[in-house]
């Protein structure tokens, strides 16, 4: 009765292995597809995001290339996208309206408790 269950758990645990070597190899292929949103022609991406509450926010998107290139103010809720403005490409206006990333707001946050001690 061992000769028989051995086969069949090895088979198994070689199954189980197999299926988990493939989990990192999937994830890495999907990054290279347009799925994975990894494209390579950036036609659009996100600007600025400013909610409003938990279900409503305002975003700003970049559509197009070159001299074509535009923002899109959008007004997002769950059943509802509008355009609410569109504007020229304002480059050095990208890093004044992006939001402070949370390292920096952290680092901050630490620097102000050391420094009140």
């Amino acid at each position: 009765m061992n000769a028989t269950a051995s086969p069949i758990a090895m088979s198994s645990v070689l199954w189980f292995l197999a299926i988990v070597a493939m989990i990192p190899l999937t994830l890495w292929l999907l990054k290279r597809t347009p799925m994975g949103n990894n494209s390579t022609n950036h036609l659009m991406r996100t600007v600025s995001i400013l909610p409003l509450s938990p279900s409503q926010r305002i975003v700003t998107v970049e559509v197009g290339r070159g001299e074509g290139r535009r923002w899109l103010v959008l007004g997002i809720t769950p059943q509802h996208i509008s355009t609410l403005h569109t504007l020229d490409p304002q480059d050095d206006a990208v890093t004044a309206m992006a939001p402070p990333t949370a390292a920096a707001s952290f680092s901050e946050l630490l620097a102000n408790l050391r420094g009140k001690r």
